[in-house]
Protein backbone atom coordinates (compact mmCIF):
# COMPACT_ATOMS: atom_id res chain seq x y z
CA UNK A 1 0.00 0.00 0.00
CA UNK A 2 2.80 2.55 0.91
CA UNK A 3 4.80 1.53 -1.65
CA UNK A 4 1.68 2.02 -4.16
CA UNK A 5 1.54 5.34 -2.72
CA UNK A 6 4.86 6.42 -3.20
CA UNK A 7 4.79 5.14 -7.15
CA UNK A 8 1.95 7.38 -7.36
CA UNK A 9 3.64 10.44 -5.83
CA UNK A 10 6.56 9.88 -8.06
CA UNK A 11 4.18 9.30 -10.85
CA UNK A 12 2.69 12.38 -10.51
CA UNK A 13 6.27 14.90 -9.84
CA UNK A 14 7.12 13.21 -13.04
CA UNK A 15 3.81 14.51 -14.86
CA UNK A 16 4.14 17.94 -13.18
CA UNK A 17 7.53 18.13 -14.26
CA UNK A 18 6.83 17.23 -17.98
CA UNK A 19 3.54 19.52 -18.07
CA UNK A 20 5.98 22.75 -17.27
CA UNK A 21 3.77 23.28 -13.97
CA UNK A 22 6.93 24.17 -12.08
CA UNK A 23 8.51 26.50 -14.61
CA UNK A 24 4.90 28.21 -15.14
CA UNK A 25 4.72 28.59 -11.05
CA UNK A 26 7.96 29.88 -10.40
CA UNK A 27 8.31 31.74 -13.41
CA UNK A 28 4.86 33.60 -12.00
CA UNK A 29 6.76 33.92 -8.73
CA UNK A 30 9.78 35.81 -10.56
CA UNK A 31 7.65 38.20 -12.47
CA UNK A 32 5.03 38.65 -9.78
CA UNK A 33 8.10 39.52 -7.39
CA UNK A 34 9.50 41.92 -10.39
CA UNK A 35 6.49 44.05 -10.45
CA UNK A 36 5.68 44.38 -6.75
CA UNK A 37 9.40 45.10 -6.07
CA UNK A 38 10.35 47.47 -8.89
CA UNK A 39 7.39 49.39 -9.53
CA UNK A 40 4.20 48.91 -7.17
CA UNK A 41 5.96 49.03 -3.63
CA UNK A 42 6.93 52.73 -4.48
CA UNK A 43 3.95 53.94 -6.48
CA UNK A 44 3.18 56.89 -4.27
CA UNK A 45 0.25 58.48 -6.10
CA UNK A 46 -1.32 61.47 -4.82
CA UNK A 47 -3.92 61.33 -2.49
CA UNK A 48 -6.86 63.22 -3.94
CA UNK A 49 -5.23 65.88 -5.25
CA UNK A 50 -7.14 69.01 -4.07
CA UNK A 51 -7.69 72.64 -6.02
CA UNK A 52 -9.41 75.92 -5.41
CA UNK A 53 -11.00 77.99 -7.13
CA UNK A 54 -10.97 81.15 -4.87
CA UNK A 55 -10.82 84.38 -6.82
CA UNK A 56 -12.18 87.07 -3.78
CA UNK A 57 -9.18 85.59 -1.96
CA UNK A 58 -11.75 84.52 1.03
CA UNK A 59 -10.01 81.62 2.28
CA UNK A 60 -7.04 82.90 4.29
CA UNK A 61 -5.47 80.04 5.75
CA UNK A 62 -5.67 77.11 3.74
CA UNK A 63 -3.31 74.09 3.78
CA UNK A 64 -0.09 74.11 1.76
CA UNK A 65 -1.11 70.74 -0.54
CA UNK A 66 -4.17 72.93 -2.48
CA UNK A 67 -3.24 74.10 -5.55
CA UNK A 68 -4.82 77.07 -6.78
CA UNK A 69 -6.42 77.58 -10.14
CA UNK A 70 -7.38 80.94 -11.95
CA UNK A 71 -10.78 80.07 -13.29
CA UNK A 72 -13.56 77.83 -12.85
CA UNK A 73 -13.16 76.12 -16.42
CA UNK A 74 -9.59 75.36 -14.95
CA UNK A 75 -10.96 73.56 -12.02
CA UNK A 76 -13.45 71.63 -13.95
CA UNK A 77 -11.07 70.39 -16.27
CA UNK A 78 -8.11 69.22 -13.24
CA UNK A 79 -11.23 67.53 -11.72
CA UNK A 80 -12.75 66.00 -14.91
CA UNK A 81 -9.60 62.79 -14.34
CA UNK A 82 -11.93 61.33 -11.90
CA UNK A 83 -9.50 61.23 -9.26
CA UNK A 84 -9.06 64.72 -8.22
CA UNK A 85 -11.05 67.06 -5.64
CA UNK A 86 -11.98 70.61 -6.50
CA UNK A 87 -13.54 73.52 -4.66
CA UNK A 88 -15.38 77.05 -5.58
CA UNK A 89 -15.39 79.21 -2.97
CA UNK A 90 -16.89 81.80 -5.60
CA UNK A 91 -20.21 81.91 -4.39
CA UNK A 92 -18.92 82.73 -0.57
CA UNK A 93 -19.47 79.28 0.38
CA UNK A 94 -17.34 76.20 -0.54
CA UNK A 95 -18.72 74.01 -2.99
CA UNK A 96 -17.40 70.75 -4.26
CA UNK A 97 -16.76 69.80 -7.57
CA UNK A 98 -15.65 66.49 -8.58
CA UNK A 99 -16.28 63.40 -10.84
CA UNK A 100 -18.40 60.67 -8.52
CA UNK A 101 -16.93 57.20 -8.07
CA UNK A 102 -20.00 55.61 -7.86
CA UNK A 103 -19.18 54.66 -4.19
CA UNK A 104 -20.82 56.91 -1.88
CA UNK A 105 -18.46 56.16 1.29
CA UNK A 106 -15.79 57.43 -0.91
CA UNK A 107 -16.92 60.16 -2.32
CA UNK A 108 -17.76 61.45 1.19
CA UNK A 109 -14.30 60.38 2.21
CA UNK A 110 -12.60 62.88 -0.90
CA UNK A 111 -15.22 65.49 -0.10
CA UNK A 112 -14.03 65.53 3.87
CA UNK A 113 -10.29 65.33 2.84
CA UNK A 114 -11.07 68.58 0.63
CA UNK A 115 -12.78 70.65 3.09
CA UNK A 116 -10.36 69.66 5.53
CA UNK A 117 -7.23 71.20 3.86
CA UNK A 118 -9.27 74.93 3.83
CA UNK A 119 -8.02 75.23 6.93
CA UNK A 120 -4.04 74.99 7.59
CA UNK A 121 -4.89 73.98 11.08
CA UNK A 122 -2.90 71.14 11.89
CA UNK A 123 -4.83 70.09 15.13
CA UNK A 124 -8.08 68.31 12.88
CA UNK A 125 -5.02 66.03 11.27
CA UNK A 126 -6.07 62.58 12.12
CA UNK A 127 -3.77 60.58 14.57
CA UNK A 128 -1.87 57.29 12.47
CA UNK A 129 -2.31 54.19 13.78
CA UNK A 130 -0.24 51.10 12.55
CA UNK A 131 2.90 50.09 11.25
CA UNK A 132 2.39 49.88 7.50
CA UNK A 133 3.25 52.81 5.97
CA UNK A 134 2.27 53.60 1.58
CA UNK A 135 5.27 51.20 0.69
CA UNK A 136 4.12 48.17 3.05
CA UNK A 137 0.75 48.59 2.54
CA UNK A 138 0.76 48.20 -1.51
CA UNK A 139 2.86 45.16 -0.71
CA UNK A 140 0.63 43.23 0.88
CA UNK A 141 -2.61 44.59 -1.03
CA UNK A 142 -1.30 43.58 -4.26
CA UNK A 143 0.83 40.39 -2.57
CA UNK A 144 -2.37 38.73 -1.44
CA UNK A 145 -4.14 39.50 -4.93
CA UNK A 146 -1.14 37.44 -6.40
CA UNK A 147 -0.89 35.04 -4.22
CA UNK A 148 -5.45 34.56 -4.52
CA UNK A 149 -5.27 34.22 -8.23
CA UNK A 150 -2.32 31.78 -8.63
CA UNK A 151 -4.25 29.62 -6.17
CA UNK A 152 -7.27 30.12 -7.62
CA UNK A 153 -6.83 30.26 -11.29
CA UNK A 154 -3.50 29.07 -12.02
CA UNK A 155 -3.13 26.01 -9.76
CA UNK A 156 -6.70 25.48 -10.46
CA UNK A 157 -5.80 25.17 -14.83
CA UNK A 158 -2.28 23.22 -13.37
CA UNK A 159 -4.09 20.47 -11.91
CA UNK A 160 -6.31 19.92 -15.06
CA UNK A 161 -3.61 20.20 -17.39
CA UNK A 162 -2.19 16.86 -15.84
CA UNK A 163 -5.29 15.17 -15.56
CA UNK A 164 -5.55 15.62 -19.31
CA UNK A 165 -2.48 14.57 -20.01
CA UNK A 166 -2.93 11.25 -18.20
CA UNK A 167 -6.41 10.75 -19.79
CA UNK A 168 -4.84 11.30 -23.08
CA UNK A 169 -2.14 8.65 -22.22
CA UNK A 170 -4.37 6.09 -20.94
CA UNK A 171 -3.35 6.19 -17.64
CA UNK A 172 -6.90 6.32 -16.20
CA UNK A 173 -7.88 3.44 -18.20
CA UNK A 174 -4.97 1.52 -17.03
CA UNK A 175 -5.85 2.45 -12.97
CA UNK A 176 -9.48 1.12 -13.93
CA UNK A 177 -8.17 -2.12 -14.55
CA UNK A 178 -5.45 -2.40 -12.15
CA UNK A 179 -6.96 -2.82 -8.39
CA UNK A 180 -5.28 0.02 -6.81
CA UNK A 181 -6.56 2.77 -4.42
CA UNK A 182 -8.92 5.56 -5.83
CA UNK A 183 -8.27 7.51 -2.50
CA UNK A 184 -4.53 6.91 -3.46
CA UNK A 185 -4.92 8.27 -6.72
CA UNK A 186 -6.55 11.39 -5.34
CA UNK A 187 -4.41 12.07 -2.49
CA UNK A 188 -1.32 12.00 -4.38
CA UNK A 189 -2.32 14.61 -6.85
CA UNK A 190 -3.94 16.53 -3.45
CA UNK A 191 -0.74 16.49 -1.45
CA UNK A 192 1.76 17.56 -4.72
CA UNK A 193 0.06 20.84 -5.56
CA UNK A 194 -0.46 21.12 -2.20
CA UNK A 195 2.72 21.41 -1.27
CA UNK A 196 3.53 23.36 -4.41
CA UNK A 197 1.28 26.28 -3.48
CA UNK A 198 2.44 26.28 0.11
CA UNK A 199 6.01 26.59 -0.85
CA UNK A 200 4.88 29.46 -3.71
CA UNK A 201 2.82 31.30 -0.79
CA UNK A 202 5.96 31.09 1.41
CA UNK A 203 8.42 32.62 -1.15
CA UNK A 204 6.12 35.34 -2.46
CA UNK A 205 5.13 36.28 0.83
CA UNK A 206 8.71 36.18 2.32
CA UNK A 207 10.14 37.70 -0.88
CA UNK A 208 7.78 40.66 -1.22
CA UNK A 209 7.27 41.46 2.46
CA UNK A 210 10.65 41.12 3.77
CA UNK A 211 11.82 38.48 5.69
CA UNK A 212 10.58 39.63 9.14
CA UNK A 213 7.11 41.05 8.17
CA UNK A 214 6.76 37.91 6.64
CA UNK A 215 7.54 35.28 8.75
CA UNK A 216 5.22 37.55 11.15
CA UNK A 217 2.02 36.83 9.32
CA UNK A 218 3.49 33.39 7.58
CA UNK A 219 1.20 31.11 9.94
CA UNK A 220 -2.21 32.75 8.74
CA UNK A 221 -1.39 33.09 5.33
CA UNK A 222 -0.47 29.33 4.93
CA UNK A 223 -3.52 28.20 6.69
CA UNK A 224 -5.72 30.23 4.07
CA UNK A 225 -3.32 29.21 1.42
CA UNK A 226 -3.84 25.70 2.29
CA UNK A 227 -7.80 25.58 2.43
CA UNK A 228 -7.90 27.85 -1.39
CA UNK A 229 -5.35 25.46 -2.68
CA UNK A 230 -7.06 22.12 -1.39
CA UNK A 231 -10.64 23.68 -2.83
CA UNK A 232 -9.37 24.51 -5.60
CA UNK A 233 -7.38 21.58 -6.65
CA UNK A 234 -10.18 19.55 -5.79
CA UNK A 235 -12.81 21.18 -8.37
CA UNK A 236 -10.24 21.57 -10.91
CA UNK A 237 -9.94 17.40 -10.28
CA UNK A 238 -13.78 17.44 -10.52
CA UNK A 239 -13.88 19.42 -13.83
CA UNK A 240 -10.91 17.42 -15.58
CA UNK A 241 -12.78 14.54 -14.94
CA UNK A 242 -16.16 15.05 -16.07
CA UNK A 243 -15.42 17.37 -19.32
CA UNK A 244 -14.27 15.52 -22.20
CA UNK A 245 -11.30 17.60 -23.63
CA UNK A 246 -9.18 20.39 -22.96
CA UNK A 247 -11.73 23.06 -24.52
CA UNK A 248 -14.36 22.91 -22.82
CA UNK A 249 -12.41 22.87 -19.75
CA UNK A 250 -10.75 26.03 -21.15
CA UNK A 251 -14.28 27.77 -21.36
CA UNK A 252 -14.92 27.06 -17.80
CA UNK A 253 -11.08 28.68 -16.87
CA UNK A 254 -12.43 31.96 -18.12
CA UNK A 255 -15.83 31.55 -16.39
CA UNK A 256 -13.81 31.34 -13.07
CA UNK A 257 -11.13 34.02 -14.26
CA UNK A 258 -13.25 36.58 -15.45
CA UNK A 259 -17.28 36.02 -13.95
CA UNK A 260 -16.05 34.67 -10.92
CA UNK A 261 -12.73 36.01 -9.21
CA UNK A 262 -13.05 39.83 -10.51
CA UNK A 263 -16.17 40.83 -8.46
CA UNK A 264 -14.63 39.03 -5.66
CA UNK A 265 -11.45 41.91 -6.24
CA UNK A 266 -13.66 44.31 -6.66
CA UNK A 267 -15.81 44.16 -3.74
CA UNK A 268 -12.37 42.77 -1.41
CA UNK A 269 -10.39 45.57 -2.65
CA UNK A 270 -12.44 49.10 -3.84
CA UNK A 271 -15.18 49.17 -0.83
CA UNK A 272 -17.74 48.43 -3.69
CA UNK A 273 -20.91 47.44 -1.14
CA UNK A 274 -22.72 44.73 -3.01
CA UNK A 275 -24.86 42.88 -0.62
CA UNK A 276 -25.23 39.71 -2.44
CA UNK A 277 -21.24 39.38 -2.39
CA UNK A 278 -21.82 37.67 1.37
CA UNK A 279 -22.71 34.85 -0.55
CA UNK A 280 -20.23 34.51 -2.55
CA UNK A 281 -17.78 31.38 -1.36
CA UNK A 282 -14.90 33.06 -3.25
CA UNK A 283 -15.11 36.62 -1.55
CA UNK A 284 -14.89 34.89 2.02
CA UNK A 285 -11.58 32.71 1.13
CA UNK A 286 -10.10 36.27 -0.33
CA UNK A 287 -11.16 38.06 2.41
CA UNK A 288 -9.63 35.48 4.96
CA UNK A 289 -6.09 35.54 3.05
CA UNK A 290 -6.76 39.60 3.10
CA UNK A 291 -6.65 39.73 7.21
CA UNK A 292 -3.87 37.17 7.37
CA UNK A 293 -1.65 39.53 4.85
CA UNK A 294 -2.47 42.50 7.10
CA UNK A 295 -1.88 40.66 10.62
CA UNK A 296 -5.90 41.02 11.55
CA UNK A 297 -7.46 37.27 10.95
CA UNK A 298 -11.38 36.68 11.88
CA UNK A 299 -11.10 33.98 14.20
CA UNK A 300 -14.73 32.44 12.73
CA UNK A 301 -15.09 28.58 13.71
CA UNK A 302 -17.93 28.94 11.45
CA UNK A 303 -15.40 29.54 8.55
CA UNK A 304 -13.13 26.97 8.99
CA UNK A 305 -15.88 24.10 10.04
CA UNK A 306 -17.84 25.34 6.53
CA UNK A 307 -14.42 24.85 5.16
CA UNK A 308 -13.68 21.44 6.48
CA UNK A 309 -17.01 20.49 5.14
CA UNK A 310 -16.63 21.84 2.18
CA UNK A 311 -13.05 19.92 1.27
CA UNK A 312 -14.46 16.73 2.50
CA UNK A 313 -17.69 16.92 0.10
CA UNK A 314 -15.82 18.12 -2.70
CA UNK A 315 -13.19 14.70 -1.89
CA UNK A 316 -16.74 12.51 -2.19
CA UNK A 317 -17.80 14.06 -5.06
CA UNK A 318 -14.37 13.20 -6.88
CA UNK A 319 -14.22 9.89 -5.88
CA UNK A 320 -17.64 9.43 -7.29
CA UNK A 321 -16.64 10.73 -10.28
CA UNK A 322 -13.69 8.88 -10.69
CA UNK A 323 -15.29 5.70 -9.77
CA UNK A 324 -17.23 6.74 -12.65
CA UNK A 325 -14.54 7.84 -15.51
CA UNK A 326 -12.46 4.57 -14.42
CA UNK A 327 -15.79 2.27 -14.81
CA UNK A 328 -16.40 4.30 -18.51
CA UNK A 329 -12.95 4.05 -19.42
CA UNK A 330 -12.40 0.28 -18.31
Amino acid sequence: MRHGFLSLLRKDFKLMLSSKFLLLVFGSLILYSCYINFFYANLDQDIYPVYLYDPLGTESEVSSDVIQVSSISELQTVCADGYSVGIDVSGGEPEIVMITSKIESIDRYRAAYALMLLSSDDSSMAEIVGENNREMKNRREITCEFLFFELAAVGFLGLASTLFKEKQMGVIRVHGIIPISKTAFILSKLILFLLVDLLFACLITIINLGFFDGISVLPDVLLQSGILSMIMVLVGFFCAVRLPDFKQFSLLYLVLAIFISTPVFLAGQTGIDWVWINYHPMYHLFMGMKNAYFATPSVRIVYYIVSAVAIMLLFLIVYRALIREMAKEG
